[in-house]
C-alpha cells in the first residue's frame, strides 16, 4: 500500500525520532566520576578543540587582569588543585598543563572548559573570603572538566534538537494543533530534560570539587561557607525547577554531609605536607 506524502513525512520523523533515542541509548555507556550514566557523542579532543577556541574568544572580549598579586593569588589556589585533577584525568589536557588566566569582570564567577582552560573573573574575590573558598569554587569548575560535563551538554544539546526536528516534521502540517505541540515539546525538553540534568551536573561538580580541595590541602569546610556567601550576595533567585542550578540551600546541605567522606584525605593532606596558604 503507498503511503500518502503526509503519512510518509510523519513515518520518516517517527523513524528519526527513534534512531536518536536508540543512538543515545547506545552510546550513554559512559559514566561520571560518581557513578551516573552520561551521553557523551563527542570525542575528547575535539572538545578540547572547542574549550581552547572558546577560551581564545573570551580572552580577546573581556580584559584580562594583569595584576601580579591577583595572579600569584589565583594561581597559587589553582596548581594544587590541578595536580590532584590531573592524576584522575587521564590525557584530557594534554600533557596536564592548564592555562589559568584572571579576568577583569565583576560577576562573582569562575569557569573551567575542556582541554584545560581556567578562567577566574576578579569579581569572585569579595564572595570566596578566603584561599580554600576560592579552591572550592575553581574545585567545582575543574570537576566539571573531569566528569565531562561540557561534552554532556552538547551531547544532550545535539539529541534534544533531533527530536525536536522530527517532532516539527510530524507536526508542521497539523495546525494550531501541531504548532502547540511543537512549543510544548520545546518547553518539555527545555523544563525535563536539559535543564534538571544541568543541576545533577552542578551537584556533581560540587562534590568532585570538594574531593579535590580536600586532596589538595584546602579545608572542605570552607564550601560552605563559600556557599553561604554567595547566597547572601546573590538576593532573589528563580524556583529551583526553573534554574539550571540547585538552591543555595540543596547546595549547601549537600556539601555538609559529604564532608565526613572528604576529611580523611584533607587530613592526610595536611600530614604528607600539602598545606596551601595563599594571600592576596
Amino acid at each position: 500500500m503507498m503511503m500518502s506524502r503526509q503519512s510518509c513525512s510523519g513515518a520518516v520523523a517517527v523513524s528519526a525520532v527513534i534512531l536518536i533515542l536508540s543512538l543515545g541509548s547506545l552510546i550513554s555507556c559512559s559514566t561520571s566520576p560518581l557513578g551516573r550514566k552520561q551521553l557523551t557523542l563527542m570525542p575528547d579532543s575535539q572538545m578540547a578543540s572547542m574549550g581552547a577556541q572558546s577560551f581564545e574568544d573570551m580572552k580577546k572580549q573581556t580584559p584580562i587582569d594583569t595584576d601580579a598579586k591577583d595572579n600569584a593569588y589565583v594561581k597559587c589556589i589553582a596548581e594544587p588543585l590541578i595536580r590532584v585533577a590531573n592524576a584522575q584525568m587521564g590525557d584530557q589536557v594534554p600533557g596536564g598543563n592548564w592555562e589559568i588566566v584572571v579576568f577583569q569582570d565583576k560577576t562573582p564567577n569562575a569557569f573551567a572548559l575542556p582541554g584545560g582552560k581556567i578562567g577566574v573573573n576578579t569579581g569572585i574575590f569579595p564572595v570566596a573570603k578566603s584561599d580554600a573558598q576560592l579552591a572550592a569554587v575553581i574545585g567545582h569548575e575543574i570537576g566539571h572538566v573531569i566528569a565531562k560535563h561540557g561534552n554532556e551538554r552538547v551531547s544532550e544539546n545535539l539529541e534534544a534538537q533531533g527530536g525536536l526536528m522530527a517532532i516539527g516534521a510530524l507536526t508542521q502540517n497539523s495546525g494550531m494543533l501541531g504548532q502547540l505541540l511543537g512549543i510544548g515539546a520545546q518547553a518539555g525538553a527545555q523544563l525535563g530534560f536539559l535543564l534538571p540534568h544541568s543541576r545533577t551536573q552542578e551537584s556533581e561538580a560540587d562534590l568532585i570539587g570538594l574531593d579535590l580541595m580536600s586532596q589538595a590541602g584546602f579545608d572542605p569546610h570552607q564550601s560552605v561557607e563559600l556557599w553561604k556567601n554567595m547566597s547572601a550576595a546573590g538576593g532573589g533567585a528563580p524556583p529551583e525547577f526553573m534554574s539550571t542550578h540547585p538552591s543555595d540551600s540543596r547546595r549547601i546541605q549537600a556539601l555538609t554531609d559529604n564532608i565526613p567522606a572528604v576529611l580523611p584525605k584533607y587530613q592526610a593532606a595536611q600530614v604528607s605536607g600539602s598545606r596551601p596558604h595563599c594571600a592576596r
